[in-house]
């Protein structure tokens, strides 16, 4: 066992963790997160995406013990206030959910790419997502959802600004 102490969403945790234990079985089964889902357990399907320190990563791959320390966000954390964060309202408005298995990992990986990036083309939208699989949407409303939320966050108007 090993001691750890993480931020999740602003909140210290503390906790005695195995050494073995992955970060995404920390926050599902030691700490009640369960929105950050488990899919294939290899990193390849972007299910269980979280923001660490900055980055978005895969839970799955990540050992609880090396987040020691970190500041983690989880989809918990994105709605403020009982608020949909701006991402989440585009994923809403534009009906890029449909099983909503995905979503989670798919809402951090816009979160993160959209702050790394907040006026992205198309094509960075779909290189910044490509680790994360949807069986349900076909992801053309997911990249419609991503295109609103940096619009409705001021840079749709940096968009048409350089192009009038």
């Amino acid at each position: 066992m090993r001691h750890i102490t993480v931020t999740i969403n602003g909140e210290r945790y503390e906790r005695d963790v195995a050494e073995h234990r992955t970060l995404l079985h920390f926050l599902r089964d030691d700490l009640g997160l369960t929105g950050t889902k488990e899919g294939c357990g290899a990193g390849e399907c972007g299910a269980c995406t979280i923001i660490m320190d900055g980055r978005a990563v895969n839970s799955c791959l990540v050992l609880a013990m090396e987040a020691d320390g970190a500041a983690l966000e989880t989809i918990e954390g994105a709605a403020a206030g009982g608020e949909l964060s701006v991402i989440q309202q585009a994923f809403h408005d534009h009906h890029a959910v449909q099983c909503g298995y995905c979503t989670p990992g798919m809402v951090m990986s816009a979160t993160d790419l959209l702050r790394r990036n907040p006026n992205p083309s198309r094509e960075e939208i779909i290189d910044g997502i490509e680790g994360n699989f949807c069986r349900c949407t076909g992801y053309q409303q997911i990249i419609e959802a991503i295109e609103a939320a940096a619009g409705a966050t001021g840079t749709a108007a940096g968009k048409e600004a350089d192009h009038a």
